[in-house]
């Protein structure tokens, strides 16, 4: 996820500031797309630290890892013929103290590096990268036009070197394509609407396909979610699998490999009926823990409001369910439209980027028009500021800069307990959801599934998650059985009331705890298999449900 502590945007900019006291605090990054230089300023806008003379000019994204690690999208070499930009082609890294670390060429003759990228809590680098298809290529994979395509792929790229890397994960979105055109050729289907998990080479298809402009990762998921100007969606995937998993529609956490997860924003793209709510779509990302609405994702919406003319920042609350998203077949994912929306003071054609802050503050960048302004949780305007270029910009705290995060944790499995490596704070998750009161270094686990720990180090400056860990629960240890598969809440999403659908296993006396993403208890009740939530917010909570016959851990929204 983009980090908690820092605040993410893009503009087109002249100088002008005006700060208020309630803004959230921290050091301002900016590096301005095409230049050779970055800096820090402070919440005066003094300039505290400037990076100068980079060997190359930042291509769209630059971010400061913990420690200080400049993080950037570098100008490197276009392969001739390759579609529109930001081309990009490079990766670099440079310390606090400027020294080039990390100096990565990411293009060839059929490939290359462009828009956005996302430092891995590892060190490791996502990156989206356009890769050529010959127009015989095009052809056999059902494409109704014999063109040349640039359609894209992630890669997790590991640095080895000062100009060296590996590619440790790829996904590609050419091995999940659809088409009901040519029977005889691959990739065919009868009914595209049958098979959202994959994407219809013939919606659209041009040069310049997806054009995908925006990257994240979710730690606790492990699951990367991605934006696509042209196509008007966000998409997720696994990231769990191996690249030859990921090349395929079985395996990782999810089970379903490389497929689309989950999409949003433009039914009509896989042929369902709905309303097209993204028209021009940059930066989705999670809002991460710690924030208010931890687990939404959200992100520009260049065109949202017609008249007048505005950009929104839209806010989905998605149906999770565990590693994989509730789905009606032959429907449109849910929900049909945004759960909530900031309606920007502006309008900016193209980019744009938003960061949600731990105070509940958002951060709002309209590229085009040149504003970047913080708004508070009432939507009061706090200041206003602009540069000169088009930039983004991010805001750390000085803990997150300036001290060494602590390393990733491991977990360890002997017999029945699970160990995290020592850390100060701990909290577990089984299969992506938080485990109410699971606080310590370590846990018993009671029943089957994938877990993670979260641990921070004393400064407290940043969340670190372990990968995920499979246990397989032995029937010797196990007291409780798990009955999630015989419980279904609903309506789900509510507004008032769960209620639970039990098929009568849960007897005649059991406890039911409501918890928000933060692990706190917010409802409970005894008893009852309807449950008062309509004092609640919006959001996503998780319901357990404990009795003699086994445990029950769901989650559900509330969206009013």
């Amino acid at each position: 996820m983009k980090n908690i502590l820092k605040i993410i945007c893009v503009a087109a900019c002249f100088s002008s500031y005006n700060g208020q006291a309630q803004q959230f605090n921290g050091f301002t990054l900016v590096a301005t797309q095409n230049s050779n230089s970055a800096y820090l300023m402070d919440t005066n806008q003094t300039t505290i630290k400037t990076w100068s003379g980079l060997s190359a000019s930042t291509g769209y994204s630059a971010y400061l890892e913990p420690g200080g690690i400049l993080t950037r999208s570098a100008k490197g070499t276009a392969p001739a013929g390759s579609p529109g930009g930001p081309i990009c082609g490079k990766i670099q890294k440079h310390d606090y103290n400027g020294n080039l670390i990390w100096d990565y060429t990411l293009s060839g003759s059929d490939f290359v590096s462009h828009h956005d990228i996302q430092p891995m809590p590892n060190g490791n680098v996502l990156a989206i990268v356009y890769e050529k298809k010959s127009a015989s290529d095009v052809s056999a994979a059902g494409g109704s036009q014999s063109i040349i395509m640039w359609p894209d792929k992630i890669v997790e790229i590991q640095p080895t070197g000062l100009t060296t890397g590996t590619v440790v994960w790829e996904w590609k979105v050419w091995d999940h394509l659809v088409q009901n055109v040519s029977p005889n050729k691959a990739n065919y289907q009868t009914s595209i609407l049958d098979h959202p998990e994959l994407l219809n080479i013939n919606y659209k298809q041009t040069s310049d396909w997806l054009h995908a402009n925006g990257v994240d990762y979710n730690p606790i998921l492990d699951q990367v979610i991605f934006s696509s100007h042209n196509m008007n969606e966000w998409y997720i995937i696994d990231h769990s699998t191996t690249t030859a998993e990921a090349a395929g529609h079985t395996g990782g956490n999810s089970g379903k490999g490389g497929d689309f997860l989950y999409r949003w924003g433009n039914p009509a793209a896989y042929g369902a009926s709905g309303t097209t709510i993204l028209k021009v779509t940059h930066d989705a990302h999670w809002i991460p823990e710690g924030v208010p609405n931890a687990g939404r994702i959200a992100g520009i919406n260049n065109g949202g409001q017609t008249s007048p003319q505005r950009t929104t920042v839209d806010f989905v609350t998605t149906p999770t369910n565990n590693y994989v998203y509730d789905y009606v077949a032959g429907q449109a994912f849910q929900p049909s439209t945004y759960t909530d929306r900031i309606v920007c003071n502006g309008y900016t054609s193209n980019m744009g980027n938003s960061q949600q802050l731990p105070n509940g503050n958002h951060l709002i960048c309209l590229s085009t028009s040149g504003k970047i302004y913080e708004i508070n949780s009432a939507g009061t305007q706090l200041w206003t500021k602009t540069v000169g270029g088009t930039a983004k910009a991010f805001k750390y705290d000085s803990c997150y800069i300036f001290n060494t995060p602590p390393a990733i944790p491991t977990v360890t499995i002997n017999g029945n307990t699970l160990t995290s490596t020592s850390a100060t704070t701990y909290q577990w998750y089984l299969n992506g959801v938080l485990i109410n009161g699971a606080t310590s270094m370590t846990y018993n686990p009671t029943q089957s599934g994938i877990y993670v720990v979260r641990i921070t180090d004393a400064n407290g400056c940043i969340y670190r998650y372990s990968k995920g860990v499979k246990y397989t629960a032995n029937p010797n240890h196990i007291s409780e059985k798990n009955l999630n598969n015989e419980i279904i809440l609903y309506p789900n999403p509510t507004q008032d009331y769960i209620t639970i659908n039990d098929n009568d296993v849960l007897g005649n006396e059991f406890t039911i705890f409501v918890a928000d993403n933060f692990g706190n208890i917010v409802a409970s009740a005894s008893n009852t298999k309807k449950i008062n939530v309509e004092h609640l917010s919006n959001g996503v909570y998780i319901l357990q449900i404990k009795s003699k016959n086994g445990i029950v851990d769901k989650r559900f929204s509330i969206i009013k």
